[in-house]
């Protein structure tokens, strides 16, 4: 019985370690398509109608979600938790209108930073054609780090600490 154990153990972690390669090159390959220029938002206004400006010199995270997608509802916490610690704005794509994503995030006990990109040029601008996706930069703007899909809080947190080095 114990090694019966055992052996269905290591058959779920080398499932999950399969899987999460799997799930990285599968980021990998649709990231290759974003644009990688130097971060291009200055002075913007958030769904408040509150100006906001990106810091300068910090390292900065850019996550693009939208209501209707499951990943990015399942990711919300995880981008909440990092923006309570580094430079976050998120841009939501086609969601709706400023009342309504306000009404989404106070449902969800979330209250990051959300720009309003009801007609898609922003994220179309940045070439995001999947959702969510982050785009991490570093601390001079430029891009060192993109991923599609679901990333964990660690993740996140690893990539925002290596971008501020």
């Amino acid at each position: 019985m114990k090694d019966r154990v055992k052996k269905y153990i290591k058959e779920i972690a080398l499932f999950f370690l399969v899987m999460t390669i799997f799930a990285n090159a599968i980021s990998l390959y649709r990231s290759s398509d974003l644009n990688k220029e130097s971060l291009q938002l200055e002075n913007i206004t958030l769904i408040n109608s509150v100006p906001y400006t990106l810091k300068k010199n910090r390292p900065t995270l850019i996550h693009f979600w939208a209501t209707w997608c499951p990943i990015c509802k399942a990711e919300a916490s995880n981008i909440q938790t990092i923006s309570e610690h580094f430079e976050v704005l998120t841009i939501a794509i086609n969601s709706g209108k400023d009342s309504e994503l306000k009404e989404y995030l106070k449902s969800r006990s979330l209250n990051f930073n959300v720009l309003n990109d009801k007609s898609g040029s922003i994220s179309q601008k940045y070439g995001v054609s999947v959702f969510p996706t982050t785009i991490i930069y570093d601390k001079n703007g430029d891009v060192i780090f993109s991923d599609v899909g679901y990333t964990s809080t660690f993740g996140l947190w690893l990539r925002m600490w290596w971008a501020g080095i």
